[in-house]
């Protein structure tokens, strides 16, 4: 620690005799010990004045404490100050007496010093505005500053919280719109293939209505007794390879399609049999006949007479055996699809 400064020079100064006691003699020229009262330290008023100030046991011991450490100091200065003599011994103060003072230098004649000061001793560490607050202590500064801070962090909680539920909402738009414009997508791409599919069944219609006047039901006053593919031992081939239509004997058969005549006579368990060839090569089979109209190579149109049903060859009962052989083949196909496709209802 170092030492203290040493004194400046009075117009008098202390007598260089020793006592044997602490301090002086009471003599002229000597000093006396000195015990600070409040008579004789009386507080300066308009200055140092302080507010109140929660647990103000510590500021005031803080200043008893100051006090008692400023007249110990000074004291010692004193003492040592003259150069080349003797150091002496130094009272020190009643404490009781300096706390006394100590206490009414801050009271000033006021009550309020006994509830201490919310005033800091020094400025260091405070802001401004902290200053400026008045009676606010530090610690309430403080506070306050944590208290901002606090409401600060919550708020860029709340903002990002505020913000990732308008990103949130925002995607959910988006899915919602994207949503909307599939379902949208989906209902148009229904609509053309329906509409398309009905354009289809029109034009299908219109073509099979045209065909129609093409093409004609061989017989008329008919019923339809067996089908194409059907099993049994009355066919030769395991199954029956056309179709019936059952009428009496006599009924008029006509031609489907114009065509050319290129067979018309007896054909063993077929009976009377005539073939129509279509231009696409097409062969159409009528047997069972009981008479025939026409004969080879006669050109004949859609509705012409070439025959009559019978009962001629392999059967049970008058009727008209029709088969389809595309191209001319073997092997026949199923005459009431084949119908149907020209737009023909057997």
């Amino acid at each position: 620690m170092a030492s203290n400064r040493p004194a400046q020079s009075t117009s008098f100064a202390p007598s260089e005799k020793q006592s044997d006691t602490f301090g002086y003699g009471a003599g002229e020229g000597t000093w006396d010990e000195w015990n600070p009262t409040a008579e004789s330290v009386r507080p300066v008023r308009g200055r140092h004045r302080v507010a109140k100030q929660r647990g103000g046991g510590l500021a005031r011991s803080s200043t008893v404490l100051g006090v008692g450490v400023i007249a110990a100091v000074g004291a010692g200065g004193m003492a040592t100050a003259a150069p080349g003599k003797t150091p002496v011994s130094i009272s020190m103060p009643d404490l009781g007496s300096v706390t006394d003072s100590a206490r009414s230098l801050m009271s000033d004649g006021d009550s309020d010093a006994d509830q201490g000061s919310t005033t800091p001793l020094s400025n260091v560490g405070l802001t401004n505005a902290d200053s400026a607050q008045g009676s606010t202590g530090a610690g309430e500064a403080l506070r306050a500053r944590i208290m901002q801070q606090a409401e600060s962090q919550q708020d860029q909680v709340d903002n990002a919280a505020t913000q990732a539920a308008a990103e949130a909402a925002a995607q959910k738009a988006v899915k919602a719109a994207a949503k909307t414009q599939d379902e949208a997508e989906k209902k148009e791409a229904a609509a053309k293939k329906k509409a398309k599919e009905e354009a289809e069944k029109k034009a299908e219609a219109e073509r099979l209505a045209k065909l129609a006047k093409q093409y004609t039901l061989p017989t008329s006053s008919y019923t339809i007794t067996s089908t194409f593919g059907q099993a049994g031992s009355l066919w030769s081939s395991g199954y029956h390879t056309g179709l019936d239509f059952a009428a009496p004997t006599g009924t008029l058969i006509k031609a489907i399609h114009s065509g050319t005549i290129t067979e018309a006579g007896w054909a063993g368990s077929y009976g009377y049999r005539t073939i129509l060839t279509l231009d696409d090569g097409t062969e159409l089979w009528f047997c069972h006949q009981s008479s025939i109209s026409v004969s080879v190579g006669q050109k004949v149109n859609t509705g012409d007479v070439i025959g009559r049903v019978g009962a001629t060859g392999n059967v049970t009962g008058a009727h008209l055996h029709l088969e389809v052989h595309p191209g001319g083949a073997a092997t026949g196909i199923d005459p009431m699809a084949w119908l149907q496709s020209k737009g023909l209802n057997p």
